[in-house]
C-alpha cells in the first residue's frame, strides 16, 4: 500500500485507523472472554486451550493471566479488596484496548469479589464482555493445589486467600458456567469455544 501524499497527511494523522478496519484486515470480531474462578478451577489450562484452538483457525489472540500481570504489570499491587479491584480495573482497560485492536482478548484472574466483575463489564462494555465462571469446590481445587497455594494458606503463611479468609461471591451475570470439578478438559473447551465462535464472526 502507498504512504498517503504530503498534502493529505495531516488529514490521516487526524483520523485514526477505524476499529471496523482492523477486524476485517483480522477477519474476525474483537471479543473480551473473561474465565474466573478459584485458583486451581482450570482457568490458565482453558485460556491456554482456548487460544491454541483459535489459533489454529487463524484468529489472532492475546491472553491476559493473573500470574504473569502481577509479575509485571501489576507487581506493586498486593492483595487487598482495593489492590484487588485496582488488579482488575488495569486488566479491563488493557483488554479493551486490545478488543478495539480487534483481538480476541482471553483474561485470566481469580476476580472473586461481583464489583470486580461489574467493572471490568463496565469498562470493556457489555456487547465486547463474555463472562466465564469456572465452577470447583475449595476442597476439589484444594486437592489439586498445583502452586502449593492451598498448603500455604492452611498453615497460614498465605493471608488474605481467596476462598478461605477473603470472599469469593458467587456469579450472578456469567454468561457461561462450567462445571470443572466434574467435567472433562475437552469437554469443557467445547462449550467455551462455541460461546466465543458465535461472536467472532466478522461482520458482513
Amino acid at each position: 500500500m502507498s504512504s498517503p501524499s504530503n498534502a493529505s497527511l495531516s488529514e490521516f494523522l487526524n483520523q485514526p485507523v477505524s476499529r471496523e478496519a482492523k477486524e476485517k484486515l483480522l477477519q474476525q470480531r474483537g471479543l473480551v472472554v473473561w474465565i474466573y474462578g478459584l485458583s486451581g478451577s482450570g482457568k490458565s489450562t482453558l485460556a491456554t486451550a482456548l487460544e491454541h484452538r483459535l489459533h489454529a483457525e487463524g484468529r489472532f489472540t492475546s491472553v491476559l493471566d493473573g500470574d504473569i500481570v502481577r509479575a509485571g504489570l501489576n507487581q506493586g499491587l498486593g492483595f487487598s479488596v482495593e489492590d484487588r479491584l485496582e488488579n482488575i480495573r488495569r486488566v479491563a482497560e488493557v483488554a479493551k484496548l486490545q478488543c478495539q485492536a480487534g483481538l480476541i482478548s482471553i483474561c485470566s484472574f481469580i476476580t472473586p469479589a461481583r464489583a470486580m466483575r461489574e467493572l471490568a463489564r463496565k469498562i470493556i462494555g457489555p456487547d465486547d464482555f463474555r463472562e466465564v465462571y469456572l465452577q470447583c469446590s475449595f476442597e476439589a481445587c484444594a486437592r489439586r493445589d498445583v502452586k502449593g497455594l492451598y498448603a500455604q494458606a492452611q498453615a497460614g503463611d498465605l493471608k488474605q486467600f481467596s476462598g478461605k479468609d477473603s470472599i469469593f461471591d458467587q456469579p450472578d451475570s456469567a454468561e457461561l458456567v462450567l462445571d470443572t470439578e466434574n467435567q472433562s478438559i475437552d469437554d469443557s473447551l467445547s462449550s467455551l469455544y462455541q460461546l466465543v465462535a458465535s461472536r467472532i464472526q466478522p461482520a458482513g
